[in-house]
């Protein structure tokens, strides 16, 4: 009985475009790996500059959160160093975000960028 329990659960999270079930400790880890790294893309003048930003970044509630804040962190890194700059940051920032989300809402690739 136990393996139908494990089929069932792993063949949910195949749905959810999880390959295997994220533990609780490895997302948390994970999120705050992930939060440090948009941290990062601030900078030191970043926190300054953009307080609103490194605050909103800080107090993310969870992964969605910080998921949607790249637009934010996007926006402010660009007005500083350029858009081409602020987009290899943020591609960084978004690989860091694989096998953590539904597949919905995970990044497809522009047309417009090939």
């Amino acid at each position: 009985m136990r393996w139908i329990k494990l089929n069932f659960r792993t063949s949910f999270y195949g749905l959810l475009s999880h390959s295997t079930p994220v533990s609780k400790s490895v997302l948390a880890n994970r999120t705050e790996d992930i939060r440090q790294a948009m941290l990062d893309a601030l900078g030191p003048s970043g926190s300054q500059g953009f307080p609103q930003i490194a605050r909103r970044v800080r107090f993310a509630a969870d992964i969605t959160g910080l998921w949607y804040l790249r637009g934010d962190l996007m926006a402010a890194l660009a007005s500083t160093q350029g858009e081409a700059a602020a987009r290899q940051k943020i591609d960084s920032v978004t690989t860091l975000f694989k096998g953590l989300l539904p597949s919905g809402m995970s990044s497809r690739p522009s047309p417009l960028m090939g």
